[in-house]
């Protein structure tokens, strides 16, 4: 079952594209966090969700907001991904344990071992303020990130 709304995101601990350690509760009283799993780097519809962060990422990356997408790829695939697409927000990797933090969230799809679709805002508290979650091949809607963020105060009306 996926964490819903209301409980407390479990922590986690993960390395980023530049090998260096990220922990969600870094970020408890500071920032809200989105908490965006995708399956895998270099593939179609994770790239384009992807790219859409980039894309706005003073939406998603600023004093108010921190962006982490998770994926079981290791962090040296997340280099290179990050370096070729031009993404500044950490990447992280659920490499090993395979899947841990996904299979904690609710959202590891066993049979292939990937993370499915999940995003979760967590307030600053460090509560799940926003949760969705879709299968592998279909795309997420990032404006209904964007409205759960402006919902937290952390966006202004016109975001």
């Amino acid at each position: 079952m996926s964490v819903q709304v209301g409980q407390q995101a479990p922590d986690f601990e993960l390395k980023d594209q530049t090998n260096q350690p990220v922990r969600l509760s870094d970020y408890r009283g500071k920032k809200h966090v989105v908490v965006v799993f995708y399956p895998l780097s270099f593939t179609g519809v994770c790239e384009s969700e992807m790219c859409g962060i980039r894309d706005s990422i003073t939406t998603f990356r600023n004093d108010e907001v921190e962006t982490l997408a998770i994926s079981v790829d290791s962090t040296a695939t997340h280099a290179r991904w990050a370096h070729e697409q031009g993404f500044d927000f950490p990447l992280l990797s659920d490499f090993w344990p395979h899947g841990e933090v996904a299979r904690t969230y609710g959202v590891l799809d066993e049979r292939s071992g990937l993370a499915t679709r999940g995003t979760f805002l967590v307030d600053k508290d460090g509560t799940v303020a926003y949760a969705d979650h879709h299968p592998i091949p279909q795309a997420r809607d990032q404006d209904a990130w964007k409205a759960a963020l402006r919902d937290l105060g952390a966006l202004d009306a016109q975001a």
